[in-house]
């Protein structure tokens, strides 16, 4: 299997139950994803990549973006390419040279213009999907890109379990290796079939894309994703969410994952 096949089995459990929501406790905005609505980003950004960047099995996609929606649909799309995310929150450190495409939040892409990169996209990161404002640098606006392109995507190849998957610093797996690792993860965690679990960014980002992205998907779970969280805020929007566990946030009533009952 590979990561593809968790997001195919989300949407043969329960299409148009909500798989993804976000908020930002800064912004007040809220995001709510269903199975088929996450594949649809998904699709389309596997068909920008594809389509206009040549990205597949043997690719490199480098990621500069924060926790959110969004970059979910974008891991999702590389690994349903079949190419490999190199998760960076370092723009110059030298290895961003080996990507075929990086995909970058508009905050972030003033010193990734002055380095010879092959092709580069800007997210604005807008709660819906609109496209960059005030800016008029290199990059392609994504949010314009991907509207063009279809709601299915068909790899020109099918995804290699074995083909790498994830760069992270030392680290690197492959792609069905995310999956086992995803898997292993839930077990380890306590994570269940029909968990809604909570997860800060800043928790997020530290356990990484397998723990606060992939583990929840195979193990049938769906995320309520807090951006910047108001810790007061945190306990009504367990309960109008129907938060059922959390990961590294404690809150009343509510099962933490990782910590013994």
């Amino acid at each position: 299997m590979t990561p593809a096949d968790l997001l195919a089995g989300a949407l043969r459990r329960d299409a148009a139950a909500p798989l993804v929501t976000s908020y930002d406790d800064v912004s007040g905005e809220r995001v709510e994803l269903s199975a088929t609505t996450l594949a649809n980003w998904v699709a389309k950004t596997a068909n920008l990549l594809q389509d206009e960047f040549d990205v597949t099995g043997g690719s490199t996609v480098a990621v500069a973006l924060p926790v959110h929606w969004q970059t979910a649909a974008v891991l999702l799309a590389v690994w349903s390419c079949g190419a490999a995310v190199l998760d960076t929150a370092a723009e110059d450190d030298g290895r961003l040279g080996d990507a075929d495409v990086v995909l970058a939040a508009q905050d972030r892409l003033a010193p990734l213009e002055e380095q010879d990169l092959p092709e580069l996209l800007g997210l604005s990161l807008h709660p819906l999907g609109m496209g960059m404002t005030g800016y008029a640098g290199p990059a392609r606006d994504f949010a314009l890109e991907v509207r063009a392109h279809g709601d299915v995507f068909a790899p020109w190849q099918q995804p290699d379990p074995a083909a790498p998957g994830l760069l992270l610093g030392g680290l690197e797996l492959t792609l069905g290796g995310l999956v086992e690792t995803a898997r292993e993860l839930a077990g380890r965690l306590g994570l269940v079939a029909g968990d809604r679990v909570l997860v800060d960014d800043r928790t997020a980002a530290e356990a990484g894309p397998v723990a606060w992205l992939l583990a929840p998907l195979a193990a049938g779970a769906s995320i309520v994703l807090v951006r910047s969280p108001d810790p007061s805020l945190l306990p009504g929007r367990a309960s109008a969410e129907r938060v059922t566990a959390t990961l590294g946030r404690t809150i009343d009533g509510i099962r933490e994952l990782g910590r013994p009952a």
